[in-house]
């Protein structure tokens, strides 16, 4: 896998901070196959911003309009407020603007990214739910709901999606793609990632015949032995 990294931020600004990250993860979602071309979106909040920062004053960091997001920089990647309102840039941010401010004033999120993945979109024309088929799932929050079709930028969507993402990391849209949130942008983007594979797994399993879900047991079980354990995070050898 091609990692994109961003350039060196020492001496940054928030916002170029910002700008540099929503730019390498875009460039490295592209390389993923998660964006094409012009098609997908990526932001976050801007770091010492937001709602429990000293002055409580939310900035967001999301992609233009239009660009390409294979290839896109900083430049391309405007600054708004809670409202939609550009701060600073030259370019109009993403048309999907709306459902990324859902999410921020909804849910909480860190960061959002918006993607036209292959697997999870083509299931989102068959299926209303993404069952949970497998232990990581539980991460996301268990089963993904495919948010109802509504056209792209619409404030219907959003709605949509919103209620999609009621307990959740991450709702699939159908005929359109999936959204994934994080605390922060490297977590939303592991979680679009990890929402494809969990589509690529159910796809191929249903080819062969009828996926079995995990049951309600066996997700408490799961998750049951991941607080006991630590499951997923560094631990010290004992000595």
């Amino acid at each position: 896998m091609t990692t994109t990294t961003p350039t060196d931020t020492s001496g940054s600004t928030p916002r170029e901070t910002a700008r540099d990250a929503v730019a390498a993860a875009s460039r490295q979602l592209a390389a993923d196959g998660l964006l094409i071309g012009t098609a997908g979106n990526v932001s976050m909040v801007v770091p010492g911003t937001g709602g429990t920062s000293s002055t409580g004053s939310t900035e967001i960091a999301i992609t233009a309009t239009g660009i390409h997001l294979g290839t896109a920089g900083p430049d391309q990647v405007s600054i708004v407020d809670p409202d939609g309102v550009l701060l600073d840039g030259d370019l109009v941010p993403t048309s999907e603007l709306e459902l990324h401010l859902g999410a921020y004033a909804t849910h909480g999120a860190g960061a959002v990214v918006h993607t036209h993945s292959p697997a999870a979109t083509a299931i989102s024309l068959v299926v209303d739910e993404l069952p949970c088929v497998h232990y990581q799932q539980l991460l996301l929050g268990g089963s993904i709901r495919v948010a109802p079709f509504a056209v792209f930028g619409s404030a219907e969507l959003a709605t949509h999606v919103r209620d999609a993402l009621e307990g959740r990391q991450a709702a699939i849209l159908a005929n359109h793609g999936t959204l994934a949130l994080g605390a922060d942008l490297a977590a939303a983007v592991d979680n679009a990632r990890l929402l494809e594979w969990l589509a690529d797994l159910y796809w191929r399993a249903r080819a062969i015949g009828t996926p079995r879900a995990l049951s309600e047991a066996q997700q408490h079980a799961v998750i049951e032995t991941a607080l006991a354990t630590g499951y997923g995070t560094p631990r010290r050898a004992e000595s």
